[in-house]
């Protein structure tokens, strides 16, 4: 067995908001039908690389895909705050089709993901912040061969991913959206460093 150390980074399950295409932000928002069926789908996948650990932000869509991915492991879920979602501010509860029938500008830089000017919503710097303590706490609890897994959300995933690589936050734009239950697959060289494995598998 190889010594190296691996990091799941798990987008969760689809919700109704996701459907809608409405803005959730840090709402918390459960899984629907078609949600629970994919996490229940993905979990024996990530089983199958026989985690050690299995964090989850608390938000009810991660809590309730970590719950699959860790009975399907024969693991209990623990749950972290700083792997939430980018606080969205005065857009949560909105959907796309709102937002844009009230500020199309607004709309086309929310699209873009330039967030930075929304009221009330946390900086990619502060997402990232917390977003890489905890994936470095999670690391850090990794035995030698070790896999842990994070479940997280799909801009948080990308935003704290290029953080912890050390690429510049920019970065993250260039990444696809993550699907619900995507998942990235970090791996720890031998000199110490993570290396991106796979992405949105």
């Amino acid at each position: 067995m190889s010594d190296a150390r691996r990091i799941v980074l798990l987008r969760h399950g689809r919700t109704a908001w996701n459907a809608e295409h409405r803005i959730q932000g840090q709402l918390d928002v459960e899984l629907d039908d078609v949600g629970v069926g994919q996490a229940r789908s993905v979990a024996p996948l990530i089983a199958a690389m026989e985690p050690a650990l299995v964090w989850s932000s608390d938000l009810a869509r991660a809590r309730m895909t970590a719950d699959e991915v860790a009975k399907e492991a024969g693991l209990v879920p623990s749950y972290d705050a700083r792997l939430r979602e980018f606080r969205l501010g005065e857009y949560q509860g909105q959907s796309h089709a709102e937002l844009l029938a009230q500020d199309e500008a607004a709309f086309e830089r929310f699209r873009r993901g330039d967030w930075e000017e929304i009221p009330g919503a946390e900086s990619p710097a502060e997402v990232s912040a917390r977003f890489t303590s905890a994936i470095r706490d999670l690391a850090a609890a990794l035995g030698p061969g070790e896999t842990g897994v994070a479940v997280s959300h799909g801009a948080a995933t990308r935003t704290g991913l290029v953080a912890f690589l050390g690429w510049p936050l920019a970065f993250a734009r260039d990444l696809r959206a993550l699907g619900n239950c995507g998942r990235v697959v970090l791996e720890q060289r031998t000199t110490g460093d993570w290396a991106l494995a796979a992405y949105n598998l």
